[in-house]
């Protein structure tokens, strides 16, 4: 083997290596986010404008009515001691807001881990990854969702979403939540192993 072709295969070797590396540094960052933040999943119970418009009231009646739980001292640390407790009530004071409101719809409230897809809100990104979430399901559950960041407080409209970031997350963690997915493609590799590691674990739960 000649000599350039040796210094060919090591940059080669060199490169795939340095392209391992800064994938598995992304893949624990974005581990290190999924474990900070608690995610709201508000999800309606069709894709009609009615249940549609239906399902952002209701958020926006939720938000008001859990201030307590909504105001950034519920973390993901904490979630299940301060959020469970209040699920009942909320779940009742929903109720009774889409009675109010005429539909005949049961609503559920849960706190669970839950599988999301690379999602930005406003400028940040989150990668994809299970999140601890507060899920609330109107009716059947089969309309598109909505979503936002309860930890840091992002769904909080006078939130300073700056602020939060800069006071939750590393500086690693801010590098990756401010990238663009359109130009960061570790954000799809990412992605694609998590939904690897998802639908293998579906196909185990099922199998049980």
């Amino acid at each position: 083997m000649s000599f350039s072709k040796k210094i060919k295969i090591s940059i080669c070797v060199s490169m795939i290596v340095a392209i391992i590396f800064s994938i598995c540094s992304f893949a624990k960052t974005s581990e290190q986010i999924r474990s900070d933040v608690l995610r709201l999943h508000v999800i309606a119970n069709s894709d009609s404008s009615v249940d549609q418009n239906l399902k952002i009231r209701l958020r926006d009646f939720l938000l008001e009515e859990g201030k307590s739980i909504f105001d950034g001292s519920v973390n993901v640390e904490n979630a299940v001691k301060k959020i469970e407790p209040q699920i009942p009530a909320l779940e009742k004071s929903a109720k009774e807001f889409i009675r109010a409101s005429g539909f005949d719809y049961d609503v559920k409230i849960s706190l669970s881990r839950e599988y999301f897809t690379t999602r930005t809100y406003e400028t940040v990104t989150l990668p994809a990854g299970k999140y601890l979430a507060l899920r609330v399901v109107i009716g059947s559950g089969e309309g598109h969702n909505w979503w936002c960041v309860m930890f840091p407080p992002m769904c909080v409209p006078a939130a300073d979403k700056k602020d939060e970031i800069e006071n939750i997350f590393t500086e690693d963690e801010i590098k990756l939540v401010e990238s663009s997915p359109k130009y960061e493609i570790r954000f799809k590799v990412v992605e694609i192993c998590e939904g690897i590691k998802e639908s293998l674990n579906e196909k185990f739960r099922q199998a049980r």
